[in-house]
């Protein structure tokens, strides 16, 4: 029988409408540049996605929101986005991907929304983290979350034409990652720290021109499935497995029955073809410029992406304010 396309999927370019929302939530966030303030940006950033996301002609549940983890504000899981109408789909939102990198005015603060088709993402309930390994095209097929750092370092740089030496691996500064640096430094290669944000650490290792070859370590469950969203549409790979942190979360994984080593491939993340994703720069940084004023404007960067055509897009905007405050529902000054 010929496969004949429900109505309910998205049928067109679902990114070009939430850039507008991620648009909002940057500047509003970005307002607390800086200001030491990481719990403002994020309401500020929160109010505008929400406002904007609720003109979008889609219905759709919020599955992975923002905030669950750390008790920030947010767009709770659950929760009802859009204007009801057809395509019914999952969103996965952070308004504010690095809080403390806003709060600090530290680079590659990013808003993020990615969003696919209704039932296709997965999230673990109450698994605040997982381990990852994630790589561009070009070593896509490369990477293995079974094998050691250093067998990954050596394939990766195989398939890249390059040597162990001279991969840069982007990895979340954090106690738990000593023995993944002291195995990097040992295989040879260049280690790139970030504080916070690992889906722009992701990214970093799968867009050409940041220096960035593969991200590896332990960061954060909703994370992986909004980058999942993003590889899907530039052709990278990542892979994950659950990485519970406590006795409470290790209570969860027996109480589901779940698999602690299964590997968690990107159909695994996010099991639609049809896929949209979206980054607007909140901060400078390798990925995005940031949010910048001048006299009368205010310009921003977005990433726009859409797995089925597999198309990427850096959209840059020039935002006029006297038009802003009289027409957004939001509040920019």
């Amino acid at each position: 029988m010929e496969n004949i396309r429900q109505p309910s999927e998205p049928d067109r370019n679902l990114a070009m409408e939430l850039v507008r929302a991620t648009e909002v939530a940057a500047l509003g966030a970005a307002r607390w540049m800086g200001r030491g303030q990481k719990e403002a940006a994020d309401q500020a950033a929160v109010d505008g996605l929400r406002t904007m996301l609720g003109t979008v002609a889609m219905d759709g549940i919020v599955v992975i929101g923002e905030g669950e983890k750390d008790e920030a504000p947010m767009l709770y899981i659950g929760e009802q986005v859009g204007n009801g109408s057809d395509p019914k789909v999952d969103i996965a939102v952070d308004p504010v991907e690095g809080t403390t990198l806003v709060a600090n005015g530290m680079p590659n603060a990013l808003a993020l929304v990615a969003l696919a088709e209704r039932g296709s993402m997965y999230y673990p309930p109450h698994i605040a983290y997982m381990e990852k390994i994630a790589t561009g095209p070009q070593a896509a097929h490369a990477i293995d979350i079974e094998r050691s750092v250093t067998e990954n370092l050596e394939r990766v740089a195989k398939a890249k034409h390059m040597e162990v030496r001279d991969l840069t691996v982007v990895i979340l500064s954090r106690p738990r990652h000593e023995a993944i640096v002291a195995e990097i430094r040992k295989a040879g290669a260049r280690i790139r720290f970030i504080s916070d944000g690992d889906v722009a650490g992701a990214l970093m290792s799968t867009i050409e021109g940041t220096g960035v070859d593969l991200l590896l370590g332990i960061g954060g469950s909703p994370e992986a499935v909004i980058t999942a969203c993003a590889l899907k549409s530039i052709g990278g790979n990542m892979q994950c497995r659950l990485w519970p942190r406590n006795e409470q979360e290790w209570d969860v994984v027996k109480e589901h029955g779940m698999d602690t080593r299964k590997v968690l491939e990107l159909n695994d993340l996010v099991s639609s073809d049809n896929v949209f994703f979206v980054a607007t720069g909140i901060t400078d940084g390798e990925l995005l410029s940031g949010v910048r004023y001048s006299e009368d404007s205010v310009s921003t960067e977005s990433l726009v992406m859409r797995s089925k055509s597999g198309t990427v897009r850096r959209v840059h905007a020039e935002h006029r304010l006297t038009k802003l405050q009289q027409y957004a529902a939001v509040e920019f000054d």
